[in-house]
């Protein structure tokens, strides 16, 4: 009888346990800040740890150079990062918040070399499994 009722409080618990984490984020990590940070790591300093994640498979990247705009689809700007994965951006990067709510942000990142500033815009949505990046559009000034 002790062992029936010990395996049943048992079972009880892990019900309970399965319910409380079923409300939670599938991917766990997937959050406004992660994103950002995850892009910035990979900007700055060539970590290329869960970026793939946190880009939206539709992403775009654009760059606005004088009066021409260069776009990017995700696996081209992947491809490229990983040609200096592990390098460092001799910057100082600043990071603004232009506007959030519960289902988009825009998010200004400054990348401050000697002699200009790239100014990348993020768009990032909540898309239901998680935080992602929707666009990227980069100035130089």
């Amino acid at each position: 009888m002790k062992t029936l009722r010990s395996i049943m409080l048992g079972l009880a618990l892990l019900a309970f346990c399965g319910v409380a984490k079923a409300n939670t984020n599938p991917d766990g990590k997937l959050t406004k800040n992660y994103a950002i940070n995850t892009y910035v790591d990979a900007m700055t300093r060539g970590r290329l740890n869960g970026l793939n994640d946190v880009l939206d498979k539709s992403v775009a990247f654009n760059m606005v150079r004088g009066k021409q705009v260069l776009s990017f689809d995700k696996q081209q700007m992947l491809d490229y990062l990983k040609t200096s994965k592990n390098t460092e951006q001799i910057c100082v990067t600043n990071t603004s918040v232009v506007e959030s709510n519960n289902q988009v942000a825009i998010v200004k990142v400054d990348m401050q070399y000697d002699g200009f500033t790239r100014s990348n815009y993020l768009t990032i949505a909540n898309t239901g499994s998680g935080w992602k990046i929707t666009s990227v559009y980069s100035v130089f000034s």
